[in-house]
């Protein structure tokens, strides 16, 4: 969905109201969690944030807090919204005085004593049809990763027709997402919410 001018917190409640009870806007769901369909465009980047139990445990408190998406050019409608299969939220990116709302529906968790994680899916009202996936691991040698795990197709004209940039932007996401991570998985770090 996009919109002219900068939504208010009331408008984005409204849109999260209205897309409540809508279906997801792709057929395969939870498929980043097994084989991933044909038919889309996948995008899997993985980064290193440390090593060791405390380094795990701060990156799995930052997931669960939605810090992947502490960044400068990205609204999250709510952070505080709990990490819980078919919950909703909006992603808003934008600027300029066009603004694309983003909603989704977590589709699954992943709770496990090394890996943390889950998957939003896209609801009706988002520019592309899909999945994305964000996971923390505690790796056999201690390694510490975060892993951002996408499948997706253009739904939008709007989004076909700015293919490239849109795949810039997922791009851009990514990286800006793994620093995001970085910072709130550091060992001394309080977690409290920064931006660059």
């Amino acid at each position: 969905m996009f919109l002219l001018g900068t939504p208010t917190d009331d408008r984005i409640r409204r849109v999260l109201e209205t897309q409540r009870r809508s279906p997801f806007s792709y057929s395969s769901r939870g498929a980043t969690r097994t084989l991933l369909p044909a038919g889309y465009e996948v995008q899997r980047a993985q980064f290193l944030l440390g090593e060791g139990s405390l380094v795990f445990y701060k990156a799995k408190q930052a997931v669960q807090r939605w810090r992947m998406f502490d960044i400068a050019w990205v609204r999250l409608y709510w952070p505080s919204t709990p990490i819980a299969a078919r919950n909703i939220m909006a992603i808003l990116v934008g600027g300029f005085g066009v603004w694309m709302v983003n909603v989704c529906r977590i589709v699954y968790v992943i709770d496990e004593p090394r890996r943390y994680g889950f998957a939003y899916g896209t609801l009706s009202e988002h520019a592309e049809a899909g999945e994305e996936r964000f996971l923390v691991e505690w790796r056999d040698d201690n390694s510490v990763w975060y892993e951002v795990l996408a499948i997706s197709r253009e739904k939008h004209p709007l989004a076909k027709i700015a293919y490239p940039i849109a795949r810039r932007l997922q791009k851009k996401f990514r990286r800006d997402s793994r620093l995001a991570m970085q910072r709130a998985s550091e060992v001394g770090n309080t977690g409290a919410l920064q931006r660059s």
